[in-house]
């Protein structure tokens, strides 16, 4: 117990971002963050900017406080309106973290969840209008008679010496099942609307790959539906024949980041690519992202994705892609006045280690800054919490939650 205490507080004390005497150097726009050779280097970006934009190091100084550890494989987080932290483990467990910085007993009531992989508990958020209804929503990997999918439920959140979740309700199952252990998305996002948007994998198995083309099945795909699993009348398939009508759009891979501009409404996300090509999109009602038959990454042999195509007439262009991958994960908006020279910024997770910055200038990308690369672990989760400060989950068998402050 000591050594892992003195490990928590040289985390603590270490991880204080760039050095005073480095931020003349990293200040302003510069030569791309990424200097490694790209997988596939003979591909090149359909626009200027799609890819190593230039680096923008903007030279904030912050604090990295461990507050909460003994996490297994945390994969989401959310924030009630009393402050007190949603936390899922992987392995199938909901905790909360109250303001004491307890952990909470396992919260109790949740359906079964299929640990297998990557999959598990995935993410959790908090309906808009929890104060009044106290219902949370969670993603998790469902098991069936073919295989296993994603799936998402919503419950009634009873806080206490033993919380728990009374009338849970199944609104979503991703079909069909699949028998594989990867690629389940689970990221969740509400819309402005009140619409509920799931994220999903393609399950990287061949069949799962094309059925991220297909509309009969909602493998590789971004779905909308109602917050009790209704679907809306103008999603963009509904009514089509043969059509999923809680399909938004088609054509991904492994969608493991989504979040809302606050300033626009509009959706953004982030997906990872084979051996290269991870991508950074803003889906849109009924378009084709184009996985697997374009794509920015060849696969982990090294050869061709497919016909080795990036680019094709009907198919959506990413906004930004990174190759070699960031291996991204979860994605936030920066809008709080903690860090004012970080308002406005995207911030991208990363299992490669870092959190990666990017300044927009409406859709293009037009700066990256990697940052907390000195905490050297793996971020599953990022967001921004009430009080601006920016929390990172990170994933491995001692999980921990850590908060970014500024440095004084």
């Amino acid at each position: 117990m000591r050594t892992r205490l003195l490990s928590l507080i040289a985390l603590t004390l270490c991880a204080c971002g760039p050095a005073p005497e480095a931020l003349a150097r990293q200040d302003g726009p510069g030569a791309p963050v990424e200097t490694l050779t790209a997988n596939a280097a003979d591909q090149k970006p359909a626009f200027a900017g799609q890819t190593r934009a230039p680096g923008q190091a903007l030279g904030v100084a912050y604090g990295v406080e461990v507050i909460a550890i003994d996490l297994d494989h945390p994969w989401g987080l959310a924030f009630l309106p009393d402050g007190t932290k949603l936390i899922t483990e992987r392995a199938g467990r909901l905790r909360l973290l109250g303001a004491d910085g307890r952990l909470s007993t396992p919260v109790a009531g949740l359906p079964a969840v299929d640990v297998k992989g990557q999959g598990g508990l995935l993410d959790v958020a908090v309906d808009p209008d929890f104060a009044h209804n106290s219902l949370i929503y969670w993603t998790y990997a469902q098991a069936g008679d073919d295989g296993n999918g994603t799936a998402a439920a919503r419950g009634k959140l009873v806080t206490g010496p033993s919380p728990r979740l009374d009338n849970v309700q199944v609104i979503w199952s991703q079909t069909p099942k699949l028998r594989s252990a990867l690629h389940f998305g689970g990221r969740l996002a509400f819309a402005k609307d009140g619409n509920l948007f799931i994220t999903t994998g393609e399950r990287s198995i061949l069949e799962g790959r094309k059925q991220a083309q297909r509309l009969d099945g909602t493998l590789g795909k971004v779905i909308r539906i109602a917050p009790d699993g209704a679907i809306p009348a103008d999603n963009p398939f509904v009514g089509q024949a043969g059509a999923k009508p809680e399909i938004w759009s088609i054509g991904h891979r492994n969608l493991q980041g989504a979040a809302i501009d606050p300033r626009t409404g509009r959706l953004w996300t982030v997906e990872h690519g084979p051996r290269g090509g991870d991508e950074l999109n803003h889906p849109e009602a009924g378009k084709d992202y184009g996985w697997p038959t374009i794509t920015y990454g060849e696969e982990y042999s090294g050869q061709p994705v497919g016909e080795g195509l990036t680019a094709k007439a009907g198919m959506e262009q990413p906004v930004y892609y990174w190759d070699p991958v960031i291996a991204p994960s979860g994605l936030a908006f920066y809008e709080a006045d903690l860090f004012p020279a970080w308002k406005g910024s995207l911030l991208v997770g990363g299992l490669r280690g870092h959190v990666t910055r990017m300044t927009l200038d409406g859709d293009r990308v037009v700066g990256e800054e990697r940052l907390f690369t000195e905490v050297g672990l793996r971020i599953r989760d990022v967001r921004v919490g009430p009080d601006g400060a920016v929390y990172l989950l990170t994933d491995e068998d001692d999980g921990k939650l850590l908060r970014v402050t500024p440095k004084p």
